[in-house]
């Protein structure tokens, strides 16, 4: 697969991620499974499960982390009440989150662009700045090189 594909594939999951988690975060499923297994077939796109892969580890990643993910963001977010954050920006900020800490062949930067990229798409105009401060904060906290897969 190209690079230029890869790239396409992966922009593909973070969106399916970034639907998901969001709806996820105000109504939490019996059966997490069978509800993946819905929103994957229902998908506009119609492109098979494999395609979401990528959005699929983002997806199980966040659920899995969401503790520790929410309270970097406290942490980060000072002068901001939690509950207060709009839950667009708060699920951004989880799939970047989450890909800042755990997943290493992610250079830190390329998850504050993609973050930047989504909050342009999904939210307002302010969201961005608010955005970049919270990961920008957390790139210098990760402890590795914010441009290299590690």
């Amino acid at each position: 697969m190209s690079n230029k594909a890869l790239f396409a594939q992966r922009r593909d999951g973070r969106v399916a991620a970034l639907q998901y988690l969001f709806a996820w975060s105000m109504n939490r499923p019996a059966r997490l499974a069978d509800d993946l297994e819905v929103f994957f077939t229902t998908l506009e796109d119609a492109k098979p499960r494999e395609h979401y892969a990528f959005g699929e580890e983002i997806i199980h990643g966040v659920i899995e982390n969401c503790d520790e993910i929410d309270g970097r963001i406290r942490a980060l977010a000072q002068n901001w009440d939690f509950e207060r954050i709009a839950k667009i920006d708060l699920t951004i900020l989880r799939i970047a989150i989450f890909e800042m800490m755990h997943r290493k062949d992610i250079p830190p930067v390329v998850s504050i662009n993609e973050a930047i990229d989504l909050s342009k798409l999904f939210s307002n105009a302010d969201a961005k700045r608010f955005i970049n401060g919270i990961l920008d904060k957390l790139k210098d906290q990760v402890g590795r090189d914010a441009r290299k897969i590690t």
